[in-house]
């Protein structure tokens, strides 16, 4: 299940992708618009910015940028960001392997081949540019 932590740092991304009017946004603007807590979105901003998908603007009219083109983001990589890996089970992660411990032979493994093909279908959708999402109406 996506973290809510995940999906708030989605909505925080396409919040300032959708109103550039409003860039830079303050994390309380974002946080009313967006139904984020405001301690809660304090620190999905600071990882985002850590991993350089916002950055922050100093000053009166300061807040919260996008810190590459919308086009170079994608909710793999703010998942990432928020959650570590996006495989389902640690062996079949192509970033965080890890052997599962009571699985004596991967090769054979059913559940392991079962999660394989759900990773392999699921990850290039979520690789995709923030910028193919349609807005809501």
């Amino acid at each position: 299940m996506l973290s809510k932590r995940a999906k708030y740092a989605i909505k925080t991304i396409l919040f300032l992708q959708d109103h550039p009017e409003l860039v830079p946004a303050s994390a309380k603007l974002i946080s009313e618009r967006e139904t984020i807590p405001y301690k809660f979105l304090e620190n999905i901003l600071r990882d985002l910015k850590t991993h350089q998908l916002v950055k922050s603007v100093r000053g009166a009219e300061g807040g919260y940028a996008l810190a590459k083109d919308p086009s170079m983001i994608s909710i793999a990589q703010v998942m990432r960001a928020m959650d570590g890996p996006i495989a389902l089970i640690p062996c079949i992660s192509e970033r965080f392997y890890e052997s599962c411990p009571e699985c004596t032979d991967e090769e054979t493994c059913r559940i392991r081949k079962l999660f394989a093909e759900v990773r392999s279908e699921m990850v290039p959708i979520l690789e995709r540019p923030i910028t193919t999402l349609a807005k809501s109406k």
